[in-house]
């Protein structure tokens, strides 16, 4: 994939966009990484390779990464009821799951039957503290303030949820007894050497030299500067974009067997493959295409940051876009979409 026909520089300041992160995967391998504009709005820290972003929802990409790594690993497996592995929390039992229970593989793929409740899962609130999974999951928070439940019969129907990716947390969580992001360091970011990823929510200021701050579509920073998320397996990952494009390495190596984190080239096909009927929805990634022709993509969206992750694993093709801007409309329809439109071109 390369770019063509488009002034980046041009389009930033179209759009308002203070600065952007392109790393380009050709030939089952990473090709480059472009990197323009500024971390900060009316400073000198220019973005570079290292340059650390919100990747808001594409955590759920990472964190379905790591599920199947722990399902290989014969931790976890994608079709039991999750209760039978949950500590301390457990889905409620009610009339929806008489018939089908809650699984990894319904969770991973939004149709456990669990909804979100409008106006949940905002960015942190400074002020409070960190909440607990348990807490979250039990409506006892602000981020979500009516208990997690089942509100149709699991696998009927498609939902995007992050409490979805909550439970997928807590069970990782329970599973391990370790906190979810050192799971992650140990199992996906050290095998992999993703140096610039993290998904603690306790930054401190002076830890940021690296990190972008958030805008807003006007290209203003957005209060508090560095949104955090408290549900760090549905929307926590700051990341770099060469380091985001490793993980799509990844997947794409284990397709072809060859994966350093240890999944099996049947678990990869698994995370690819449409999931309960439902074409456009693998494990912890969205679907396009078909055949040779098979798109991935994973997309992030929150406060003062946009980003997509696209990838063609059977064609040896990918990009990572990230940008420290929220535009206010889908990625498709703003700088990403015409970045990712430039290079299908």
């Amino acid at each position: 994939m390369n770019l063509k026909n488009i002034n980046i520089e041009e389009r930033m300041k179209h759009y308002n966009v203070p600065g952007l992160s392109i790393t380009l995967l050709e030939g089952g391998e990473i090709s480059g990484t472009e990197n323009y504009g500024l971390l900060q709005v009316k400073s000198n820290r220019r973005v570079n390779e290292d340059s650390i972003f919100s990747a808001c929802s594409i955590s759920k990409f990472l964190t379905g990464i790591l599920a199947m790594k722990l399902v290989e690993k014969g931790l976890l497996d994608l079709d039991d009821d999750v209760n039978e592995r949950l500590v301390r929390w457990k889905v409620p039992e009610n009339d929806f799951t008489k018939n089908n229970k809650v699984t990894l593989r319904n969770l991973l793929s939004h149709q456990s039957g669990i909804k979100d409740t409008e106006g949940s899962f905002p960015e942190l609130n400074s002020k409070m503290e960190v909440p607990s999974m348990v807490e979250l999951l039990e409506g006892q928070t602000s981020y979500c303030k009516t208990p997690i439940d089942v509100k149709c019969e699991p696998e009927n129907e498609f939902h995007y949820s992050d409490a979805g990716f909550c439970i997928i947390q807590q069970l990782i969580e329970d599973l391990t007894e370790k906190p979810f992001h050192q799971v992650m360091n140990e199992q996906i970011f050290e095998p992999l050497r993703m140096s610039n990823s993290q998904f603690n929510t306790t930054m401190l200021e002076a830890d940021r030299q690296y990190f972008s701050c958030g805008h807003n579509k006007k290209g203003e920073l957005v209060d508090g500067k560095y949104p955090i998320y408290p549900y760090p397996a549905a929307s926590g990952l700051w990341t770099s974009s060469l380091d985001l494009a490793e993980l799509v390495l990844e997947l794409m190596n284990a397709l072809k067997g060859e994966s350093k984190v240890g999944i099996s080239e049947s678990l990869a096909r698994e995370i690819i493959t449409p999931q309960r009927g439902k074409s456009w929805t693998g494990l912890g990634v969205f679907l396009g295409g078909s055949e040779k022709e098979l798109e991935i993509t994973s997309l992030g969206w929150g406060v003062g940051f946009q980003c997509l992750m696209v990838a063609f694993p059977y064609l040896g093709k990918g990009a990572v876009i990230m940008t420290n801007a929220e535009l206010g409309v889908h990625q498709l329809e703003g700088i990403i979409g015409e970045i990712y439109k430039s290079l299908l071109s």
